[in-house]
């Protein structure tokens, strides 16, 4: 296949009139997990709930009016509630619940039929009461498993994006991990188009959460997937790198 056009390839291909065979979901086969499990004899660190977080007020228009990439910040830790606060904003599960033939978690966030494929990974350099590392958000218990806390990654995740210098400032970058399979259950190969709609919702989310805590945020497509998913213990196929984005106190 030409390269070129490999997107113009899957853009026909993933066309409903090209896709006449039924989806998993339609042939009744299991359900895949709303979240994958936590990894066991990994600490887990609850967080504050989303109803007690003590967050200001924001205007709407003024937040997005005022919207900009930020690739420079103050030298000034996140807290754990600023960063719940984000947590939440992206990707916080309000219910779980059932609808057209699937249980499903109804989230801060749309997602295509439910579906919300993507897993929160985190390199935090800078949270007030955390230990620079890799982490996870599991979203349905609302709280933070470590990953990986012998060091700091903030180097490790700047050259995985492509040496973009600015990320090895930020106090937090945000990665978003799709798994796939949970959204081709229902979708098959069109599932993909809307992954990356789906993105784009959360990384709104976080730009607009990140303008009443006084953060910038700075939204990143460029990064090497094969890098950044072992970095993150991922197979990159299966579970694999769809957005990530910096963030950190304003100057």
């Amino acid at each position: 296949m030409d390269r070129d056009n490999v997107g113009r390839a899957f853009m026909v291909a993933t066309r409903y009139e090209n896709m006449p065979e039924a989806s998993d979901q339609e042939q009744n086969l299991p359900q895949p997990p709303l979240e994958r499990p936590a990894e066991p004899g990994k600490k887990i660190i609850p967080l504050t709930r989303a109803d007690v977080l003590n967050v200001p007020p924001m205007d709407l228009r003024k937040a997005l009016e005022e919207r900009l990439s930020i690739r420079a910040w103050a030298d000034v830790s996140l807290t754990m509630d600023e960063l719940s606060w984000l947590l939440w904003a992206t990707q916080g599960v309000r219910k779980i619940g059932f609808a057209v033939g699937s249980q499903r978690t109804y989230r801060t966030v749309p997602s295509a039929g439910g579906r919300h494929p993507f897993e929160t990974y985190l390199v935090l350099r800078a949270v007030r009461g955390l230990p620079p590392g890799i982490y996870r958000f599991l979203a349905i218990d609302h709280a933070l498993q470590e990953v990986d806390v012998s060091r700091d990654f903030s180097k490790d995740i700047m050259e995985a994006c492509k040496k973009q210098i600015f990320i090895e400032q930020a106090a937090a970058t945000f990665i978003w991990m799709a798994d796939a399979y949970r959204a081709e259950w229902r979708y098959r190969a069109r599932a993909w188009r809307g992954i990356f709609q789906d993105a784009g919702h959360v990384g709104q989310n976080l730009y607009l959460a990140a303008s009443n805590i006084h953060c910038g945020v700075c939204g990143i497509g460029a990064f090497d997937d094969i890098v950044l998913s072992r970095l993150l213990g991922a197979d990159g196929v299966e579970l694999f790198p769809a957005y990530a984005a910096a963030v950190g106190k304003l100057k």
